[in-house]
């Protein structure tokens, strides 16, 4: 294989890595430092998988995993996904190709193909419990993480938030029929702070995109509430479909303001 500056002269390795978001309890330190308090009720969790081998050694990282021949990008990305979760989620899309030398500090230089994927109750129970070697943690308390991971979440983040007035965004994680209060949850998890409830029925309510099913809900101890869905009606169409951006596209929406949400933020 010849020392570490030859190696390093080598093509890279490609592998492919899945930042995976799912929608769940506050965590009950949260509850305790007063989440409660300020009106959060759910947040954004994704699962992470502690090295074995080094550089690393210990530490967190996201699922990931080598190419087949036999095996497209997308195959080999819900591969790594299941192998840590168990799931196959309906939404899968590639986010971006991190290849800078310096990313592997000091291994061998390695190419990530980067998905993300939004798991949603319809895909499946969560044990957010989680195990020794996989673990699931919420988004805004993450460990520290190996390589240039921490970078990547936080590019998936800002994809996330770029593209909240999606409904093929807020569905899948909360469902193709939702509450008010329930999508609300959506968005203020995204977020990751809190969104007034009251100002936030006024503008979607009034934004034409969603419409009323007819049916009610009852969730807890509380009145029975509205149950809505996105709107299908000409000129409300704002269905995607789950691709691969370019990267002028990313670049936009890595540095984008977040409008869609500071819009509806409380002061």
């Amino acid at each position: 294989m010849g020392n570490v500056s030859e190696r390093r002269k080598q093509p890279p390795q490609v592998g492919v890595s899945v930042v995976i978001l799912a929608l769940g309890p506050v965590p009950q330190s949260d509850v305790g430092a007063g989440a409660a308090s300020s009106g959060m009720g759910s947040t954004l969790w994704m699962p992470l998988v502690k090295r074995v081998r080094q550089p690393f050694l210990g530490q967190w990282a996201l699922p990931g995993g080598g190419l087949r021949a036999d095996h497209s990008l997308e195959q080999s990305a819900y591969a790594a996904l299941e192998s840590t979760t168990s799931l196959h989620p309906k939404y899968l899309e590639q986010l971006y190709t991190f290849g800078d030398p310096a990313r592997s500090h000091g291994g061998l230089p390695m190419v990530s193909i980067v998905y993300w994927a939004l798991v949603g109750e319809a895909d499946g129970r969560i044990d957010f419990a989680g195990g020794d070697n996989v673990k699931w943690f919420p988004v805004n308390h993450l460990p520290e993480l190996a390589f240039d991971h921490r970078t990547i979440v936080e590019y998936a983040m800002n994809r996330l938030r770029g593209k909240i007035e999606s409904p093929d965004i807020a569905t899948r994680l909360v469902g193709e029929r939702f509450t008010l209060s329930q999508l609300h949850d959506v968005y203020e998890a995204i977020a990751g702070q809190r969104i007034d409830l009251a100002n936030f029925r006024r503008k979607m309510l009034a934004s034409g995109l969603l419409e009323d099913t007819g049916e009610k809900l009852r969730i807890g101890r509380n009145r029975p509430a509205a149950v809505y869905r996105y709107s299908r009606k000409p000129g409300t169409d704002l269905w995607t479909e789950a691709g691969t951006a370019s990267e002028s596209d990313d670049t936009r929406i890595a540095f984008q303001d977040d409008d869609a949400l500071s819009a509806l933020m409380t002061a």
